[in-house]
């Protein structure tokens, strides 16, 4: 067992480094169901936008968001949506995530009703692929995202792992 001690400093922690702000509108649920503990749903993605330092521009509408209803009220995400950068770049970003709180917390984000974010567990892994020259960047790091659920749809703050 290696000592936590002898670990170099620069492996104890991640640096974080913001990506940017996103919003996305989610239209039509479809609700295939399936076993319990397992039933599926899949919400379409009309459009949103995305604002940062480095890239900012809209969600194109076609996207999906796969989700997996968990018995414990969990719910687990496969979203997969195409960014458009303000000078046309296409950036495919595709993002798995976790869902969770008190059954009362999840009852009430389901309702519709406002919650605070601080009150339930919403994390995001996103992955990006581009050939656009100026974006290639995108395909070599590793993110990170939190998560807000609104009415209309769910709001992250992307951040790049540094």
């Amino acid at each position: 067992m290696t000592d936590p001690h002898q670990i170099p400093a620069a492996l104890r922690s991640l640096s974080l480094r913001p990506l940017f702000a996103m919003n996305v509108a989610v239209g039509t649920i479809h609700a295939p169901g399936g076993p319990r503990g397992t039933e599926m749903r899949v919400g379409d993605v009309t459009g949103g936008h995305f604002s940062g330092d480095r890239l900012s521009g809209i969600i194109q509408p076609g996207g999906t968001d796969w989700q997996t209803l968990r018995d414990d009220g969990t719910i687990l995400l496969d979203a997969r949506i195409v960014l458009q950068t303000e000078d046309g770049a296409s950036i495919a970003m595709q993002y798995e995530g976790i869902r969770r709180g008190h059954p009362e917390v999840m009852a009430r984000l389901a309702a519709g009703e406002p919650v605070d974010p601080a009150d339930y567990y919403f994390r995001t892994m996103p992955r990006f692929t581009t050939a656009a020259p100026r974006y290639r960047w995108l395909n070599d790091i590793l993110a990170v995202g939190t998560g807000h659920r609104l009415p209309h749809g769910p709001v992250y703050q992307i951040f790049e792992i540094l």
